[in-house]
């Protein structure tokens, strides 16, 4: 069963809302019961709930992440995992410093997703142009299908 495990920084927006997208994806695709998704992030405090900003934002898009908990990425979690999204450069360099055999599997979403080596703006870190939930989501699901490939290598 293919693991992916995406990360940002508190795991309170941007990942939680890229699992939460990618689980619809799979849902979609009639899938929903042959991945484990999971989220985590690199700085933070377990069981933090969501940003209330993401939680609005995902029920505006139809998901739901009320119940979510924060988790803090472990080297555990990377081992077991086929795939690892990450949203910005320095959290890919991070850990690919961190956990040396386990880099290869670190990739940035929009790399997976599109090809492209772009970061994606914490909001909570302050002002940031755009929507980033509604990029996340978008990423996902124009990047689906090479994101599942990549995660089956």
């Amino acid at each position: 069963m293919p693991n992916i495990l995406f990360v940002c920084t508190a795991n309170r927006y941007r990942s939680v809302i890229a699992a939460e997208c990618f689980r619809n994806e799979l849902v979609k695709h009639k899938q929903e019961n042959a991945w484990i998704v999971l989220s985590a992030g690199t700085w933070a405090m377990d069981g933090m709930p969501a940003m209330p900003e993401a939680i609005e934002k995902a029920r505006q898009m139809g998901l739901d992440i009320h119940a979510h908990r924060s988790r803090a990425i472990t080297e555990n979690m990377i081992r077991e995992a086929d795939l690892v999204l990450v949203m910005e450069g320095g959290q890919k360099e991070a850990l690919q410093i961190e956990f040396p055999s386990l880099r290869h599997k670190v990739l940035l979403l929009t790399e997976a997703a599109k090809g492209g080596a772009d970061d994606i703006p914490d909001p909570a870190a302050g002002f940031v142009d755009g929507d980033i939930a509604s990029e996340i989501c978008k990423l996902i699901h124009t990047g689906f299908d090479k994101i599942c490939t990549l995660a089956r290598r």
